[in-house]
C-alpha cells in the first residue's frame, strides 16, 4: 500500500506505471503549514485525485498534523480526517506517529507510523 498519494499528478503517474492494482491512501493536508503536502480537504477524496485511475484502489486517508512534542494538539486533525473518511465511505485511516499514536488510535486510526519508537531517532545528515 502506498499511503502518501498527495496529488492528482502522483496518482496519475502511479496509475500509468502500475503493473497491477495498487492499494493507496490519499494524503490530506489539514494543516496550514507550508511544509505539509496533500490534497485539500475541500476535495472529495472519492471523486478527487484517484478517481479515474483504473490501477489504483483508494482504501483510505492519511494526514500529518503539525509537529508538537505533545500528543493532544494532534487530536483535532485526527478527528477532521476521520469525519472526512466517514463522509466518503472510506474505512482506512493512517494517522499518528511514535509520539501521538495512542491519540490517533483513540480517534479511529487503522494504521500508525511508529518508526522512531521501533528504530530510534533518525540521524540527520
Amino acid at each position: 500500500m502506498i499511503q502518501t498519494v498527495d496529488s492528482a499528478r502522483l496518482a496519475e503517474r502511479l496509475d500509468q506505471i502500475a503493473a497491477r492494482p495498487i492499494d493507496v491512501m490519499l494524503e490530506v493536508k489539514l494543516s496550514p503549514e507550508e511544509a505539509k503536502a496533500g490534497v485539500s480537504r475541500r476535495i472529495c477524496p472519492a471523486d478527487g485525485a484517484v478517481a479515474g485511475c483504473r490501477n489504483l484502489r483508494l482504501r483510505g486517508l492519511m494526514t500529518m498534523p503539525p509537529w508538537s512534542d505533545e500528543a493532544e494538539p494532534s487530536r483535532p486533525y485526527f478527528r477532521r480526517l476521520r469525519a472526512l473518511a466517514e463522509a466518503n465511505g472510506l474505512a482506512g485511516l493512517s494517522m499518528g506517529m511514535s509520539h501521538d499514536f495512542e491519540t490517533a488510535i483513540e480517534e479511529g486510526a487503522t494504521l500508525v507510523r511508529i518508526g522512531t519508537a521501533l528504530f530510534g531517532p533518525r540521524r540527520r545528515a
